[in-house]
């Protein structure tokens, strides 16, 4: 159910964080949504995601990092699933934008934790990447 997930740290200023983790500690920039996200490679899966400051995520703060997970199913069979197991959901799930749904859970301490579902590519798009090799095989075929 759960496949990965980061470490969400709000920051002050995304280019100085930017430049801190990459330059700094010498980390890999993933990729960067201008200054609503980034994401640093951290190594062996582990992603720092930098956030900026929000109210209530207040840099060097309690709360001012998070827990996230990528689900593998639905959010809403995940949220069902973990409402069985006594989990505390906050809230409903929150669409973000094409590709990215949120939701909220708590732990047992009231630790915010928050999951999301990446969707795929839409149906009946095939990646690009596969489009060349299949056109290759074809016209050895031919020959």
């Amino acid at each position: 159910m759960i496949l990965g997930g980061n470490a969400t740290l709000y920051v002050s200023n995304m280019d100085a964080a930017v430049r801190f983790y990459t330059k700094s500690l010498g980390l890999r920039l993933r990729m960067r949504a201008a200054n609503h996200w980034a994401e640093v490679d951290a190594g062996k899966g582990f992603v720092i995601g930098l956030h900026p400051e929000r109210p209530g995520r207040t840099p060097g703060s309690s709360g001012a990092v998070q827990i996230g997970v990528l689900v593998t199913a639905r959010l809403e069979e995940v949220l069902a699933t973990l409402s069985s197991r006594g989990v505390d959901v906050v809230g409903g799930v929150t669409d973000a934008g094409p590709g990215m749904r949120f939701a909220t859970i708590r732990d047992m301490d009231d630790n915010e934790l928050y999951l999301w579902e990446q969707s795929a590519a839409p149906r009946g798009k095939k990646p690009a990447r596969r489009a060349a090799p299949r056109a290759k095989k074809r016209a050895t075929a031919r020959r």
